[in-house]
């Protein structure tokens, strides 16, 4: 996705109670908004993107807040392209911590390491519903949880050719 519209989430939300804040940051971390200032976020422009942060405005309307959503063009290619290399960063960061992690679980036992397979597969999903400028990190981490996956299964075909040998060596 190139960097072009934004919608932008405009809110402010009173401070007591603070459960409301903290449940908007979560929701808003989860999307992978882009932060502008404080109160004011963004995510690149499309049907999906505008209805989620239509929907948190209404949530904040419900807890007592305000907030309204706009569609904004940056005024210069440069400032639209540092909010998308900001999104980009912050997925950037994600996708490290699953390499990371597809790292430190090749030295697991088959058990575990199929766990963290499943895991990490999750993770990578989870990363990409909010990966709008998918950066080089994207590639390296999913092709690590591919190779850890084809590891377990060279094992696990292994482990069987072990078995179907031992097996015809008891029958004779």
């Amino acid at each position: 996705m190139k960097p072009g519209e934004w919608v932008m989430l405009l809110y402010w939300l009173p401070r007591e109670p603070s459960t409301p804040r903290i449940a908007m940051w979560r929701r808003l971390k989860r999307l992978g908004v882009g932060q502008l200032g404080d109160g004011l976020v963004a995510l690149p422009h499309d049907r999906r993107t505008r209805e989620q942060l239509d929907w948190l405005a209404e949530q904040v309307i419900e807890a007592g807040g305000t907030a309204t959503t706009w569609l904004a063009r940056p005024t210069t290619a440069q400032a639209g392209e540092a909010l998308a290399a900001q999104l980009g960063s912050a997925r950037a960061d994600e996708y490290r911590q699953v390499l990371a992690d597809a790292d430190a679980a090749s030295g697991l036992e088959p058990a575990a390491r199929r766990a963290a397979v499943r895991r990490l597969r999750e993770e990578l999903h989870r990363i990409g519903r909010r990966d709008y400028f998918p950066p080089p990190e994207a590639d390296a981490a999913r092709a690590a949880v591919t190779a850890l996956a084809q590891d377990e299964l060279a094992e696990d075909e292994a482990a069987g050719d072990q078995a179907a040998q031992d097996q015809e060596a008891t029958a004779v």
